[in-house]
């Protein structure tokens, strides 16, 4: 587990800890935004392919869509923004958002919505999905033999007012993804899919994008969450 610190740390370094040092220094640099660093990450570019799966997982997707989790739609050369932006959340944790815009389609698009903090509690990146974090997710994070970013999530919770429970991992869709940066196309790429283990692949993305890096004070508010949950 790694130790609380006076300063913020983002969020990546310190799920991490040494870890991080062995990303390739764009990685560090995208991971590294926090608080204490004073910047944002602002990523824009395509997906190569949106996929789904089955045609009868589509009404789950649908209903994911309402909460900016998932969506179903799929294509191929998506125009794409990320919006990665630190900020402290109600409780003064450090908070960074994952604020994924797809352009599925003309006059259509899709976001998929997380903001992610550390645990000191359960020693992880517990990340938080949709628009009213609703679903708590525990993240394994590990490096790359390229110096990627490998992200395996894990344990499931949902949260609604007095109701908690934990998803058997049974029911549970996990998401493996992979991001790396080239350095001879100065692009970073990236790899999402989630599957669960009976139905196969429920939705993924493939691409590549490129990154600038505002003070984090630019933050739109629409990047934070409708509520914050306290419990992790």
């Amino acid at each position: 587990m790694t130790e609380r610190t006076s300063a913020p740390v983002s969020v990546f370094a310190r799920g991490m800890g040494k870890d991080f040092s062995r990303l390739h220094p764009m990685m560090q640099r995208r991971f590294g935004v926090g608080t204490a660093a004073g910047y944002g990450c602002v990523g824009t570019g395509v997906m190569h392919e949106v996929r789904r799966g089955p045609w009868w997982v589509r009404p789950f997707l649908l209903f994911g869509a309402t909460r900016n989790i998932m969506f179903p739609e799929a294509g191929t050369d998506v125009p794409f923004r990320i919006d990665n932006f630190p900020y402290a959340d109600d409780r003064g944790r450090e908070t960074v958002t994952f604020v994924r815009t797809m352009q599925v389609r003309p006059g259509r698009r899709r976001r998929f919505d997380a903001t992610m903090v550390y645990s000191a509690e359960r020693g992880c990146v517990v990340d938080y999905l949709g628009t009213h974090q609703h679903l708590a997710v525990d993240l394994d994070l590990s490096v790359t033999e390229s110096g990627g970013l490998r992200l395996v999530s894990g344990e499931q919770r949902f949260y609604e007012g007095p109701i908690a429970f934990r998803f058997p991992m049974l029911f549970s869709a996990r998401a493996h993804l992979t991001e790396h940066y080239d350095e001879q196309r100065g692009r970073y790429v990236i790899d999402l899919e989630v599957r669960n283990r009976f139905v196969g692949v429920l939705f993924g993305y493939r691409g590549e994008f490129s990154c600038e890096f505002p003070d984090a004070a630019a933050m739109p508010p629409s990047l934070k969450p409708y509520r914050e949950e306290t419990r992790e």
